[in-house]
């Protein structure tokens, strides 16, 4: 083809950044070549100039200029990845970073109005069909319900019931200062298949941290066994003990990604047992606590780098499970506004290939 013309942001593309869908379409446009013509504004975005690192929305257009990296006429789009690797029922969904990311779950920036649940909720969705809602939960949100809390997650829930009256159902936890992929039941039957699904340890879970130190062995694993116990203020805590009585066994595998002046970590985490604390616990016991952290930071001595905020540096980046459909739910969460702080504070690229991608499963 030769000239210049518009292609619409297709229905399962939305969201995706600019450059990203690019290279999905175009896989022989060389990564120098796109930077060059967005530069140049050749590239454009509902008729305006943009970044490749913009996302963009279904139905948006996107101007398509003549010229491939050796000036030829581009080719034409090339069929999906997943069509490519012949599994048509792969479900890929790439993260949303123009969606809002609430400092106070549920309130606007000045703290002034109220968000409706529903309203709410929509505005953390990554992905949705009509077996799941997949959230970008945000710091600070309770998953459930607990002493002191008046709104959380499960709560809010009925917002989204269906017009037959099925009420989103919980498959999993997040703690309460844990950023990123969650996924909801839309139907009591989906909840079931879910919830085997997430009992057979049949979905995988990535995590991002940054903690303290960066640990000698650069890749891992953290087999210990994990009990209840209690801090000095009664509040819960998980302890590791020798195996026994009510202990349990948990298992992570970890992988450092990156690091900094050699006292902070990127660390990539990928839990096979799912007990309450899990990676919090794992990474103070291997002597590299997750920054921000309130109950398992026990490094003495220790000052948090200036222009990084006190909170919680864990963030569940990915989950793959099988859906009731029968397809793959792929989905990647973009970080929290204050690790993002960080990661560009620290020079880190959350671009970056995770390391732990496929690690083994026992």
């Amino acid at each position: 083809m030769s000239g210049v013309f518009l292609r619409t942001v297709g229905r399962d593309e939305g969201g995706m950044r600019l450059d990203r869908w690019f290279k999905i379409n175009y896989p022989d446009l060389a990564f120098g070549h796109l930077q060059k013509i967005l530069r140049s504004g050749q590239v454009r975005l509902d008729g305006k100039r943009v970044k490749g690192d913009v996302r963009i929305e279904t139905g948006q257009q996107v101007r398509i200029p003549p010229f491939s990296p050796k000036g030829e006429a581009i080719a034409a789009p090339a069929e999906s990845a997943s069509r490519r690797a012949g599994r048509p029922d792969e479900t890929r969904v790439a993260p949303s970073l123009g969606r809002r990311q609430a400092g106070e779950p549920g309130y606007s920036r000045g703290g002034e109005t109220r968000m409706g649940d529903g309203d709410f909720l929509r505005s953390l969705i990554l992905y949705e069909d009509s077996d799941v809602f997949v959230f970008n939960k945000p710091f600070g949100l309770a998953v459930q319900g607990g002493s002191g809390l008046t709104r959380h997650l499960d709560g809010m829930l009925p917002a989204l019931a269906s017009q037959r009256g099925d009420i989103p159902r919980l498959v999993h936890r997040l703690d309460r200062d844990t950023t990123g992929v969650l996924v909801v039941a839309r139907t009591r039957r989906a909840a079931a298949e879910l919830g085997a699904a997430f009992r057979s340890r049949s979905t995988k879970k990535i995590y991002w941290a940054l903690c303290a130190g960066v640990p000698r062995v650069k890749q891992g694993r953290i087999s210990t066994f994990l009990a209840k116990g209690e801090d000095e203020k009664g509040d819960q805590k998980m302890k590791v003990v020798q195996q026994g009585g009510e202990a349990t066994h948990s298992l992570t595998y970890y992988a450092v990604v990156d690091q900094s002046a050699q006292k902070l970590s990127w660390l990539s985490l990928r839990p096979v047992t799912g007990r309450t604390h899990q990676l919090r616990v794992h990474t103070a016991e291997m002597g590299h606590p997750i920054v921000g952290d309130p109950k398992y930071f026990n490094v003495e001595n220790w000052e948090l780098p200036g222009g990084i905020q006190k909170r919680l540096h864990l963030h569940a980046r990915r989950l793959m499970m099988p859906l009731p459909s029968g397809k793959l739910l792929d989905v990647t969460a973009p970080l929290p506004q204050h690790m993002q702080q960080t990661w560009n504070l620290l020079g880190l690229d959350a671009k970056q290939y995770d390391p732990i991608e496929d690690a083994p499963e026992k």
